[in-house]
């Protein structure tokens, strides 16, 4: 997994986890009972809530990080594939209200060294 920051136009939204790879995409969120801070997961067009301790914030992204839909997931949801998506972000419910997250931002993942 990498760590780093979920950014718009320069500024830093979130610390944000990359899951990388397929294990980290399939445990996301499960079984953490916090979480401050961007899940994204890339190759990802739908996400569920199976496990995860709280209701998620999702958002689903282009290729380019264009954000194309956003929904709240409570606890034991699954949501329906997003078919333009290919990738997800999660995060805590009321982050994105908390970032000023809307429909056609424009975000970047910008590692940690």
């Amino acid at each position: 997994m990498q760590t780093g920051w979920l950014l718009r136009d320069g500024q830093v939204l979130a610390a944000a986890d990359l899951a990388d790879s397929f294990a980290d995409r399939t445990r996301g969120l499960i079984g953490r009972s916090d979480f401050d801070g961007a899940m994204i997961l890339p190759r990802t067009r739908s996400v569920h809530s199976f496990g995860v301790r709280f209701p998620l914030d999702v958002a689903f992204l282009d290729k380019e990080m264009k954000v194309l839909s956003m929904v709240r997931l409570s606890k034991w949801r699954i949501t329906m594939p997003r078919m333009r998506a290919s990738q997800v972000i999660e995060a805590k419910a009321g982050s994105f209200d908390r970032w000023g997250l809307h429909l056609g931002d424009q975000l970047e993942f910008r590692p940690t060294p």
